[in-house]
């Protein structure tokens, strides 16, 4: 299901591998079908709601779509990150998610640095933003790190962006 080897698109971090969901990957975590790769509380349910989206969004198994977040030293796959591809207008939507197992280790900001850099590489991209509650401090410290300003707030949601350095004066 999950093999702990690197692809040649994967994104190599200080600590962690961020690859491509695979279909069997995502018919595995629907299915209730575990991997030895996976840490013992992955899937998530943010996870499977992500796999069973793929049916209807199949770029998001594409280069710029969702990554499984695998643990380097251990092989391990301890969440998923992605961006909600095709953009629009120019934005691009980021989600994230690290498995309670894994949190506090600065894991999801470390991805969420390396996804977004990643983006700015696509001639289609020159924002990324991410929606999260605003209840949820961890969350909103993770995008505060990986270089995101809140751009708006509306009830209990707030949205951070960030723009690539080519349009940052725009």
């Amino acid at each position: 299901m999950s093999s702990a080897s690197p692809a040649p698109d994967d994104l190599i971090t200080e600590r962690l591998a961020l690859r491509a969901w695979t279909a069997g990957e995502a018919t595995a975590v629907l299915d209730g079908v575990r991997s030895s790769h996976w840490a013992g509380d992955f899937p998530a349910e943010g996870d499977r709601v992500i796999a069973g989206l793929f049916g209807r969004n199949p770029a998001w198994l594409g280069v710029y779509g969702h990554r499984l977040v695998i643990e380097r030293g251990s092989g391990s796959v301890v969440g998923s990150i992605g961006l909600f591809w095709p953009p629009a207008e120019g934005i691009v939507e980021l989600g994230y998610g690290i498995v309670p197992s894994r949190r506090g280790r600065g894991y999801a900001t470390e991805a969420a640095q390396a996804l977004t850099a990643f983006a700015f590489t696509s001639s289609e991209v020159h924002t990324v933003s991410a929606g999260v509650d605003v209840s949820n401090t961890s969350s909103v410290r993770v995008l505060e790190k990986a270089g995101f300003r809140r751009w708006a707030t509306e009830e209990h949601t707030a949205t951070f962006r960030r723009r690539s350095p080519d349009h940052s004066q725009r």
